[in-house]
């Protein structure tokens, strides 16, 4: 009975939206309703912030209130930064697209599989270069197998992972973490910095703070994740999020994730110093389905084109959708991960839509 209630409540509310004000009491609803503990959302023009909201708690069951200084993991959006300090590379002439892995680490191409010989950056950050999945759940390698620092152990890990057979066919699309990993070893190699320091050094420059792992690691009153039965993720530093780091390692606010997207909005629109429209244009939707860090769509209703991407890291969801034509981004940040929680942002997407499309 009271999920039917709910349910009703949220009919409720969607259909007595005003779009005269902010859809925060909406989206509040659908946070309630869909049992996220923290929504955070933005909906952003190249120049602005139309609407930015901090809904819920930090914690399930606590009082932590929601503010908009909250981090959360952005999961595989994180592929999104990376992609950008590539391009950024690319267009210093420190590193080419067409870079083999091999020219930079020849020392590993005895032991690798003949297969990934003639791999590529370009490869590798459009999900071409036909690597293995490999994410926080896998149970090989081990801890014991890849040691050393920070830096050797990705190297280690990425040593590994070339050994493995090939899975698909090359040119084909394979959703691959260490794809992102393989690609963000090369970018050290070539700057001589690791990838903490590229990204650090990226948000210095865009006065936007990157952190990475947790963040109730260093804070616990920072926002925690959460499973699909509601259960918090305990502080905890995890190794295997320092061998993902390039591919899915980096948390930041929503204000702060807001400058990073208005970059996108502003590039795309021929409006960056630092890197032409047809950059933009090439890393968003230079190859079908998923270019750099970026897979795109063209909306069947409103034939709108959209990049987009999605964050799901454990216990955080991220989502970030773009349209040049319109010169909008939507961002929405929850600090749980269950199909619930993914059903829920789907709807306060499309009611964003409806009001700001």
């Amino acid at each position: 009975m009271k999920k039917t209630s709910a349910f009703l409540l949220l009919f409720i509310c969607i259909c007595n939206i005003s779009y005269s004000q902010t859809m925060a009491k909406f989206v509040d609803s659908v946070r309630k309703v869909y049992h996220i503990p923290e929504l955070n959302y933005a909906v952003i023009s190249s120049e602005k912030a139309i609407e930015i909201q901090a809904l819920g708690y930090k914690k399930a069951n606590s009082n932590l209130k929601a503010e908009l200084r909250d981090k959360f993991r952005i999961g595989s959006n994180t592929k999104t930064v990376t992609s950008y300090i590539a391009t950024l590379l690319v267009k210093e002439g420190k590193i080419q697209w067409n870079t083999q892995f091999f020219d930079l680490f020849p020392e590993l191409k005895f032991k690798s599989n003949p297969a990934y010989y003639s791999v590529t950056l370009q490869d590798f950050l459009t999900f071409r270069a036909n690597l293995i999945k490999w994410s926080y759940g896998n149970e090989t390698p081990t801890k014991k197998e890849i040691k050393g620092n920070e830096w050797q152990q990705r190297y280690a890990f990425v040593s590994w992972i070339l050994q493995q057979n090939p899975v698909v066919e090359k040119n084909e699309i394979y959703w691959s973490n260490p794809s992102y990993v393989a690609a963000g070893l090369m970018l050290e190699k070539v700057t001589g910095k690791d990838y903490k320091t590229l990204v650090t050094e990226l948000g210095e420059s865009l006065n936007i703070k990157f952190d990475f792992g947790q963040p109730n690691v260093k804070n616990v009153k920072q926002t925690w994740g959460h499973d699909e039965n509601l259960e918090p993720e305990k502080p905890a530093e995890n190794f295997k999020l320092n061998w993902l780091s390039s591919a899915g390692n980096i948390n930041v606010s929503l204000p702060d994730y807001t400058k990073f997207i208005q970059l996108q909005l502003q590039g795309l629109l021929g409006k960056s110093k630092t890197l032409t429209a047809k950059d933009f244009e090439f890393m968003h939707y230079g190859f079908p389905e998923f270019a750099f860090g970026w897979k795109w769509y063209v909306d069947e209703k409103s034939q709108l084109k959209y990049s987009f991407h999605e964050g799901n890291p454990g216990t955080f969801l991220t989502k970030v959708y773009l349209c040049k034509d319109r010169n909008k981004a939507f961002i929405l940040f929850a600090n749980v991960q269950s199909d619930e929680a993914e059903n829920g942002l789907k709807i306060v997407f499309e009611e964003l839509k409806k009001k700001y499309e």
